[in-house]
């Protein structure tokens, strides 16, 4: 199975860049299936109905989030009735939406994607990652429901991200971290076969404080007084992610490469499709 992370989404710019470029990864690399974190699509801080189902009609089929989910309101409403749309499933019982979901890929793969968030330094504290990660794996089995199982780990600490890694290694076809906006440069597969990488990166202007406009982060930094609001970021866009190839007898990667595509950072494209 050919599979597609894109990390999350930042503003206008990340989000055009998504939808201009994906059509044509979809095409060009056969893709099965395609995942896109879009928490920071609306202006940096939360994701609208409406860029939810422009980037469903990109070609991504299941968008998921973090610890930014519910900051547009209307989310609270259409998380309700988008089974596509995950918000992190450690959220305690009662929170609008779903954290996880089975969906069918292009080639009839029966996939799991759940959406986890991290506790160390991150708001809101939700339940233990480590439990509700182990439940869902246990629910849906590799090799028995499903076909593949896909975790994006929504976290900050490269720590807590690399011990889920090792956590789910065998049981999962990939643990893909997302963020801190950064990509990093530790894609692997790891010994029990889970594709793995600490960040996915960003779809966003990296000409900024990940992908926000870097004046006013800055100003903080130097003076600690805030001077206005955090806007995303308006420069031309790179988007970032991971290709994983996944075994159709298995379930585990195969092969896994990232992904970069535009004018700042150095380019990286799979080189086995």
């Amino acid at each position: 199975m050919r599979f597609l992370f894109l990390g999350d989404m930042v503003g206008r710019s990340g989000r055009s860049a998504v939808f201009q470029r994906l059509p044509g990864l979809v095409a060009d690399w056969r893709l099965d299936f395609v995942v896109v974190n879009g928490e920071n699509a609306a202006g940096g801080f939360g994701v609208t109905e409406e860029i939810l189902e422009a980037t469903l009609a990109a070609g991504a089929d299941v968008m998921t989030t973090g610890n930014h989910v519910f900051d547009q309101r209307e989310a609270l409403d259409f998380a309700t009735r988008q089974p596509r749309f995950l918000r992190p499933a450690n959220y305690p019982k009662g929170a609008p939406g779903v954290g996880s979901g089975l969906f069918e890929a292009r080639n009839g793969a029966r996939v799991l994607v759940a959406n986890v968030m991290g506790r160390v330094f991150m708001s809101p504290d939700l339940d233990d990652p480590f439990a509700c990660a182990d439940a869902l794996v246990a629910a849906c089995p590799l090799g028995e429901q499903a076909d593949a199982i896909v975790i994006d780990f929504h976290a900050e600490a490269t720590s807590e991200k690399q011990c889920m890694g090792h956590f789910l290694d065998g049981r999962v076809s990939l643990v893909v971290g997302t963020h801190t906006h950064v990509p990093t440069a530790d894609h692997q597969i790891l010994v029990g076969g889970t594709g793995y990488q600490s960040d996915a990166g960003m779809c966003g202007d990296y000409d900024s404080s990940l992908g926000m406009e870097k004046e006013e982060p800055l100003n903080r930094f130097v003076t600690k007084v805030p001077r206005g609001r955090f806007e995303a970021a308006q420069g031309p866009a790179t988007i970032c992610g991971l290709a994983v190839e996944i075994s159709d007898r298995t379930g585990l990667a195969e092969r896994i490469a990232p992904v970069r595509i535009g004018p700042r950072l150095d380019g990286a494209m799979p080189d086995f499709w």
